[in-house]
């Protein structure tokens, strides 16, 4: 993930809202769209994605293609294990999402499974067994409303380079 001291600067934010709304732009339109040249582009997309501030995926609703347990886990553990219990649960190829967090649980966790035996044995057999997990409490997803990810940049239509005119 990206270090603190790793700041952006704005037309790095802007590159990252213009591929929050479309992540297969190609980078000759990101170059029009920001009055750059597509070199520039190439070579900040690498770099932010070199440091983990981006990530270009496709994201599917779990529920849609054959996931049927698509649930967030919340796992309270022993004091001073949370970090080391993080990077395990990161490993586990069921988890698309795990946060350290204050609270009522210390570390959540997204996970996907096929079916209702599959998130038996992820849960029993490999989560409880992670050194320092105390507890888990599961919320399965019933309906997915909104599963989008353009946060955090601002607007993408106010990014963009102006116009001839100067809008």
């Amino acid at each position: 993930m990206t270090q603190p001291g790793n700041p952006l600067d704005d037309i790095d934010r802007r590159i990252i809202a213009l591929l929050q709304a479309d992540g297969r732009r190609p980078y000759s339109q990101l170059a029009e769209d920001l009055g750059i040249p597509a070199s520039s582009v190439r070579y900040r997309v690498q770099r932010l994605e070199e440091n983990g501030t981006l990530q270009i995926v496709g994201i599917a609703n779990p529920l849609t293609i054959g996931f049927d347990r698509f649930a967030m886990i919340g796992l309270k553990v022993r004091p001073g294990t949370a970090r080391e219990v993080c990077r395990q649960l990161g490993e586990l190829p069921e988890t698309s999402y795990v946060i350290m967090t204050a609270g009522q649980y210390d570390v959540m966790a997204e996970v996907i499974c096929r079916g209702t035996d599959h998130f038996t044995d992820l849960v029993n057999e490999r989560m409880h067994h992670i050194d320092g997990v105390l507890t888990t409490e599961s919320f399965f997803v019933l309906e997915v409303h909104k599963l989008a990810y353009g946060w955090g940049v601002g607007q993408v239509d106010s990014l963009a380079a102006p116009g001839p005119e100067g809008d």
